[in-house]
């Protein structure tokens, strides 16, 4: 079988459907791509909720804002004052390309261009803009991926972002709903067992990863 379903399936008959993004439409999924860059999740949310209740989740609100104001607003988030520029750029190129109903014209590789020139859009967060909030069909690659892909030995831990995304891309059906649940998947296991320490004890790929420690533990007994 194709190892890259075959992880898939595991990892699905293992946790279940994860029903991701948390977010209320295209454009809060969209600001809480970027402020989830080197955070938690949990520290988002409250940074979104801050937004909602200065009535500021708006693309023109966060674009005309004096930025130590949106810098505030998006504290709980971290690294804000240079999250608040980027946001406030993503909102720039946002109303400038005409909005969602624009951007969702537009075909996926001239769209993951010309976000990628925005300033603070890497290909993660331009691929979780794609993926998440306009329904294209591309791969995530975030940290989980490269640490579990790399310890089933199926990817070198030097392979650069446009080749894990190639190699995942090429070897699935090219279908939103497989990305979108294959990203959250690998998301959950890294949290509950691919750590940077990992649980390999109950881990539903053990069988077939050769760093399962679990396995080097009982046989040196």
């Amino acid at each position: 079988m194709n190892p890259r379903l075959a992880v898939f399936r595991a990892l699905l008959e293992r946790y279940g459907p994860q029903h991701w993004w948390p977010g209320e439409g295209p454009f809060e999924v969209m600001v809480g791509a970027v402020l989830t860059q080197n955070t938690a999740w949990e520290n988002v949310e409250r940074a979104i909720a801050r937004l909602k209740a200065a009535g500021a989740l708006d693309a023109r609100v966060i674009a005309a804002s004096e930025p130590r104001r949106l810098a505030e607003w998006i504290r709980p988030a971290g690294y804000f004052n240079v999250k608040a520029r980027r946001l406030q750029a993503f909102c720039a190129w946002y109303l400038e390309r005409g909005g969602l109903e624009a951007l969702r014209r537009q075909p996926t590789e001239t769209l993951r261009a010309d976000l990628l020139a925005v300033h603070g859009i890497g290909p993660e967060t331009a691929d979780d803009i794609l993926l998440y909030a306009l329904g294209r069909p591309v791969f995530v690659i975030d940290a989980y991926t490269r640490r579990l892909f790399a310890r089933l030995g199926l990817v070198g831990e030097d392979w650069g972002y446009e080749r894990l995304r190639a190699w995942f891309e090429d070897g699935l059906p090219r279908e939103v709903p497989l990305f979108n649940e294959y990203h959250a998947l690998i998301v959950r296991h890294a949290k509950e067992h691919c750590r940077k320490r990992p649980r390999c004890a109950g881990c539903p790929l053990a069988s077939r990863c050769p760093a399962d420690q679990s396995v080097s533990r009982a046989s040196s007994e």
